[in-house]
């Protein structure tokens, strides 16, 4: 039986035909692929330790490059009787039991503004929230230090102001990334790089630097070996589309074709997403009342028809993510991913900004967050995985424009919270850090946020052993497991040390890894020690000392190898 035969008979498993033609026009193999092929295909279904698939952890070269699955039911009865119960993996739907691989929710972390905190506070800001993604419009040094060592992935920006230089030479782009980049990473979790921003929204010049300085600067992380851990794209306004209503004839502005054609095919060569700013504010403010405030905020009861496809809508967003959709398919893009790299609503405008308030952004942002954390993807996309990114952390003073320019922020720059959100989509909650309590002493010890991995390692290991600290509170379901990060976790373990032994400066050097506050890094259920206290704060679990410390995101080695080996005897 020939490759396409089997992927036949897997795609009416799934009920999905979309592929067919296209696998048949290019994986004209022999039977003897066969095996390859079932292997590759069930192991879209397995999702590692860090939640992502087996093929994203680095397996891809060991199986058929077939095109992704749009995999959206149970896991076929042969994939599931042969994987099951492998060390180190579970079995999951792509985008089954509420969960899809990947989706996730960020924010933006723009600085323009005069009254900011600092980034180290930005930075703690947004580990006590649980935010996991943040995307910044530079490669500010103190931003990037700030974030070394959370656990936290950053998308930095290239200025539209720096295209020329990194598109017209590719020294200045392997300049560019040993200066910016390499320095910090990966202490500093950087995963993409967005060259210009809007650039449609420019004049002609830069939008044709746009897609040079793209291959620059992926050739420069091609030198340094991370042009697959780290990726390329360009984020665009919805002013990139002619057309946009309904979804299906959703186009291309055709002006845009000069330097969309060769942007595209980077993408897709690359496999990088198309980076897209939406705001279905706009699209309600600006619609002289065709738009009504619940269908742009996630709260209507009624269903807006696509004529062309009968497509169901209920909601603007994912109107116009399916409109960038249909315009990829347009033009025989289909394989790339969209991401959202700005999206939300203000809390405040000008007079005539009537919908602007604070209520309807806690709307908007709660109401988005649960639709893609659960997975919902779009009436042409059901199930997909969608990124996206809320703009944005702070009010930023200094931006022109509406008064409305000035108030997308979750937080006032004093770190109180605008509205209540929650970032885990259960619901609204107070998101103002804790700012007033102090200990008996006045102080806590954290951990530097510009240490190294190693040094925090190493110092936290020894805290929770030779240190005699209790480091349950930090294991897997416990009061201040989560942030997950080695900064949060290292910050506990130092400050129990610190309080356990009488808040001395030596108490919280820790080879200079250790730093002392005046501010309570207590959080949620998590208090940490104060001083004079030689046991777990209230509301942690108390239990027998941990004997090491790992970071549990590691998937050994002897892991993949067990999974080849239960592909292959599968597969005999």
């Amino acid at each position: 039986m020939k490759v396409v035969q089997l992927l036949d008979s897997l795609l009416i498993h799934l009920g999905k035909y979309t592929s067919l033609r296209l696998l048949e026009k290019e994986f004209e193999v022999q039977e003897q692929d066969e095996k390859r092929a079932k292997a590759h295909f069930c192991s879209f279904f397995v999702v590692d330790a860090f939640g992502r698939s087996a093929v994203d952890s680095g397996l891809t070269a060991l199986f058929l490059s077939f095109p992704p699955t749009p995999v959206g039911s149970p896991m076929p009865e042969f994939c599931l009787s042969s994987l099951h119960g492998y060390n180190g993996y579970k079995l999951k739907t792509r985008c089954g039991e509420g969960s899809c691989i990947g989706s996730s929710v960020g924010i933006c972390y723009g600085r323009n503004a005069d009254d900011l905190p600092t980034p180290d506070k930005a930075s703690q800001l947004a580990q006590l929230h649980k935010i996991k993604y943040v995307r910044i419009y530079d490669s500010n040094v103190q931003v990037l230090k700030a974030f070394a060592n959370t656990g936290i992935e950053l998308m930095i920006g290239i200025p539209n102001s720096d295209l020329l230089s990194i598109s017209q030479f590719q020294t200045n782009a392997d300049t560019w990334l040993k200066n910016s980049i390499l320095p910090y990473y990966p202490a500093t979790k950087i995963t993409y790089i967005s060259v210009g921003a809007e650039v449609t929204e420019a004049p002609t010049s830069i939008a044709a630097m746009v897609v040079p300085a793209m291959k620059n600067v992926y050739t420069a992380l091609r030198k340094a070996g991370l042009q697959r851990r780290i990726k390329v794209s360009s984020t665009h306004s919805m002013g990139v589309l002619s057309r946009s209503y309904p979804p299906s004839a959703g186009a291309f502005n055709s002006s845009h074709a000069f330097f969309l054609k060769p942007l595209l095919d980077f993408l897709a060569e690359n496999q990088s997403p198309f980076m897209i700013n939406l705001y279905p504010y706009y699209a309600y403010r600006d619609s002289q009342n065709k738009v009504s405030l619940d269908y742009a905020l996630f709260e209507s009861s009624s269903e807006v028809i696509d004529p062309n496809t009968g497509l169901l809508y209920t909601n603007m967003f994912d109107s116009q993510i399916d409109a960038i959709y249909f315009s990829l398919m347009a033009l025989n893009y289909r394989t790339i991913k969209v991401m959202v790299t700005e999206t939300g609503w203000p809390s405040k405008g000008s007079p005539k900004e009537t919908a602007a308030t604070p209520d309807n952004a806690q709307t908007y942002n709660t109401n988005l967050i649960r639709h893609v954390i659960n997975n919902t993807g779009t009436p042409a996309k059901p199930g997909a995985e969608l990124d996206v990114y809320i703009f944005s952390l702070f009010n930023e003073n200094r931006k022109p424009g509406l008064e409305s320019e000035r108030n997308w922020g979750l937080f006032y720059p004093d770190q109180t919270s605008v509205y209540n959100i929650d970032f885990d989509g259960k619901g609204a909650v107070d998101m103002t850090p804790e700012t007033n309590v102090t200990s008996s002493n006045g102080t806590w010890c954290i951990a530097s946020s510009t240490a190294s991995e190693e040094d925090l390692k190493n110092a936290l290991n020894w805290a929770c052993n030779s240190g005699n600290v209790d480091c349950t509170a930090i294991q897997p379901s416990q009061a201040c497991y989560e942030p997950d990060s080695l900064v949060s976790h290292a910050s506990y373990a130092f400050n129990s040390y610190y309080q356990q032994n009488g808040a001395t400066d030596i108490a919280c050097g820790f080879g200079g890894s250790g730093v002392k506050t005046n501010k309570n890094p207590s959080y949620d259920k998590c208090l940490y020690m104060t001083a004079g206290s030689n046991r777990t704060a209230a509301n942690n679990v108390p239990a027998k000392p941990s004997t090491s410390y790992s970071t549990h995101n590691e998937v050994p080695l002897l892991g993949f190898c067990c999974l080849l080996m239960i592909f292959i005897s599968f597969c005999m």
